[in-house]
């Protein structure tokens, strides 16, 4: 059986930047045994497999793997998987089209832009809000297990978390881009603390970055779900936004931060956070991103 294939860059403008995912379309009736061995072949963060909607308001149903597990949520597949299907869309208004992707976690709404007729930009609404819960861990055991000191963690306002939008992050506030450029994963102590926890991919958050106009720098690492470290992460940046916003304290109005991650992979991203915030509770929480097409191809796969 011959399966076509898309890569795209995604939280990128360019190629070999950000974080590539592989779309392969009209795959989603595939046995899920099959899926989770092409994206082992594939062996990148994610790859999706896109079928039929199964209701009327949306627009593609999605699956998303990664080299070892199925998620139910995933940032940058959600955002690849919008730009590859906006590109098939014959007829929009004002240079924009709104899609919905039915993902695991629910229906997600995706806001996809075009520049001089291809698609360039989407930017995804989650389709739930963030769950916040303390982590039950010090700060000494989560900077052994990173590489770190204890006082390269927690600036003044940031406290250690458990963060979701569909997909949990233990959420690590390290002081400064040094302690992020030095932090090493331990996995025999993440094996230890956080493998069986609720929220096991760690998440290294700083109030400072290099990039210009950028607010923050992250690292992502995902060893129980086959990803060593992440170029760039949609969903945790989603549950990003819920952690800033709790830390900033406004009660109305629209928040919005800029985010730079992959540079120690030689990947730079880019990502762009926004939450809406009434009566001091949190509506919406949206991620976007550029996204570049890379190559296409043919799968061979028994069947």
């Amino acid at each position: 059986m011959q399966l076509n294939f898309q890569t795209l860059d995604v939280f990128t403008e360019r190629t070999f930047g950000g974080n590539p995912v592989a779309v392969f379309p009209d795959s989603a009736h595939l046995p899920t045994d099959l899926m989770q061995q092409i994206a082992r072949e594939m062996n990148l963060s994610e790859t999706v497999f896109l079928g039929f909607p199964e209701t009327q308001e949306g627009t593609a149903r999605v699956r998303i793997f990664t080299p070892d597990v199925e998620v139910p949520f995933a940032g940058h597949p959600t955002i690849g998987a919008a730009v590859f299907l906006a590109g098939l869309v014959a007829q929009r208004k004002a240079n924009r089209v709104t899609l919905v992707l039915e993902e695991k976690i629910g229906p997600v709404p995706v806001d996809v832009l075009f520049d001089d007729k291809h698609p360039t930009f989407a930017q995804f609404t989650t389709a739930v809000l963030p769950e916040y819960r303390p982590s039950p861990y010090s700060a000494t055991e989560l900077a052994a297990m990173v590489g770190l000191e204890k006082s390269d963690l927690c600036p003044k306002g940031l406290g250690l978390a458990m963060v979701s939008c569909g997909l949990p992050f233990h959420v690590v506030p390290v002081k400064t881009v040094g302690a992020v450029r030095r932090a090493i994963l331990d996995t025999a102590r993440w094996k230890e603390l956080l493998s069986e926890s609720w929220a096991h991919h760690v998440y290294l958050v700083c109030p400072e970055a290099e990039g210009k106009g950028v607010d923050v720098r992250v690292r992502m690492f995902a060893p129980g779900s086959g990803v060593p470290e992440d170029p760039a992460t949609g969903s945790a940046a989603a549950a990003l936004g819920g952690y800033l916003s709790a830390a900033d304290g406004h009660k109305n109005g629209k928040l919005s931060w800029t985010v730079e991650q992959g540079l120690e992979l030689a990947r730079p991203s880019k990502l762009y956070v926004e939450v809406d915030r009434l009566g001091g509770e949190i509506t919406a929480v949206r991620v976007g991103g550029h996204t570049i097409a890379v190559s296409q191809g043919t799968m061979t796969v028994p069947g």
